[in-house]
């Protein structure tokens, strides 16, 4: 296969403060570098592990149908009842766990541009490892 990896995903932000603080303190995660433009920051590198990132640059534009943010995205965990208490403790909003119908467990969350992000923690019965279809019924 000539692709790698994800190698990142961009968040278009209205406040690049509060997306900071939610990614590096909320969620744990550690900057890895900035973005200027004209002097000023207009963005940052947020590393989520194995040289993968999320990239989150500045916009006076909110998110439009023709240049969504993203629909969402999914963080993985070795320890999701650890990340919960985590993100709760810091005060921020997280679902409780519940199985996925890719026997993954899962909890949800949401950053301050609306961007919705799931935290999975595969099991051994994960359709990722197993590669079984999953049947949905949402």
């Amino acid at each position: 296969m000539l692709i790698k990896r994800l190698a990142h995903l961009n968040i278009i932000s209205t406040d690049l403060a509060a997306s900071e603080h939610f990614y590096c303190t909320i969620l744990g995660l550690e900057k890895a570098f900035e973005f200027h433009k004209e002097g000023e920051l207009f963005g940052f590198y947020i590393k989520t592990g194995d040289m993968t990132f999320i990239e989150i640059f500045t916009s006076d534009e909110a998110a439009k149908v023709e240049r969504p943010l993203i629909h969402h995205l999914c963080l993985e965990t070795d320890d999701l009842d650890a990340v919960i208490a985590s993100v709760r403790a810091q005060g921020g909003a997280i679902t409780d766990k519940k199985r996925g119908t890719d026997q993954s467990w899962q909890a949800w969350t949401t950053d301050p541009n609306g961007v919705a992000i799931e935290i999975m923690q595969y099991t051994e019965d994960s359709s990722q490892y197993t590669g079984r279809d999953c049947i949905v019924n949402w």
